[in-house]
């Protein structure tokens, strides 16, 4: 059941905010490998990115990719959430004395859910980049454009092309990502909970706690992510040669090395507003449904017990 409620609660945070993933992604894919100055700026911050995809694309393309993200949501955040929330009732995230979060216990579950989590839902992840990266008007298009529409296309496409595995290619940039944006989310939530009700802001069962928790929690998650979540853009997004290798990055290495060679150090961040844009409501959201779906539950079985 705890899978099935993370998942649950990613699903409804996923809806809300992928029009802000397809900016992201957009913007995280424009002058890729170029020099500041040396490419054409089709989306100059988040805002304007959305007026020129809804304008040229139509409203609808800010939707894009909304399937297979929907169930990387649902696969990725119910594992993750789903192996977190059973770590924190074996009591594996607490201080001996059962008293308090225990931070770097805390930290090490939500960076190994984390993990679990990135490589179960990798093959959604790769197909939800390439159509949210696809532009219908090529005169804004960044980054490789890949041919197919939509998930059933494009599994059977990466599937006759490159084998099972290739539904599983660029899964090691989404590692490092996931790891460290559970690790971050989870200790900080935790938290910030702790200290949110320790000032006795809102009942002990309001929805407000885990909103407040959230809100300081996106802020730390956003900062920390960023690097890592351009790279696993980058990474999955590149076209692939006829044995199905990279044509850009032929590692997670090679991929850093290039991007800070020709972008500097201020391209890893690259679409950082519209990321934490997207990261802020995302992780409310997502924390808010999770622990309300979790007192529910809890209430929920406590009245078949009794």
């Amino acid at each position: 059941m705890e899978l099935v409620i993370g998942g649950m609660a990613a699903v409804g945070a996923g809806t809300f905010s992928n029009p802000l993933e397809v900016i992201k992604i957009r913007m995280q894919l424009q002058g890729e490998l170029q020099a500041r100055g040396k490419y054409a700026v089709h989306y100059k911050n988040a805002f304007h990115a959305a007026y020129v995809i809804g304008s040229k694309d139509g409203l609808v393309a800010l939707q894009k990719g909304l399937v297979p993200a929907l169930y990387y949501q649902f696969v990725m955040n119910g594992a993750r959430l789903g192996t977190y929330q059973i770590a924190e009732k074996q009591g594996w995230t607490r201080r001996k004395n059962g008293e308090g979060v225990h931070p770097l216990k805390s930290l090490t579950a939500g960076a190994i859910s984390g993990i679990i989590g990135a490589v179960l839902g990798s093959p959604f992840y790769l197909i939800k980049t390439h159509l949210q990266s696809r532009a219908n008007e090529r005169t804004i298009a960044v980054g490789h454009q890949h041919a197919y529409r939509g998930l059933t296309q494009a599994i059977k496409h990466i599937y006759s092309t490159q084998g099972i595995l290739g539904l599983w290619r660029g899964s090691s940039s989404a590692i490092p990502r996931v790891a460290v944006a559970s690790g971050v989310q989870m200790i900080t939530f935790e938290k910030s909970l702790e200290l949110v009700r320790d000032l006795q802001l809102f009942p002990k069962t309001s929805w407000l706690t885990a909103f407040c928790a959230s809100l300081i929690s996106g802020v730390f998650v956003s900062i920390s992510m960023s690097p890592f979540d351009l790279i696993a853009t980058r990474f999955y997004n590149q076209g692939v040669d006829a044995k199905g290798k990279g044509i850009l990055y032929r590692s997670l290495m090679d991929c850093v090395r290039k991007i800070h060679h020709e972008e500097g150090f201020m391209g890893f961040y690259k679409g950082w507003t519209a990321n934490y844009f997207r990261l802020g409501p995302h992780t409310l959201l997502l924390l808010v449904f999770w622990d309300r779906l979790k007192h529910h539950h809890q209430l929920y079985e406590q009245r078949s017990s009794s």
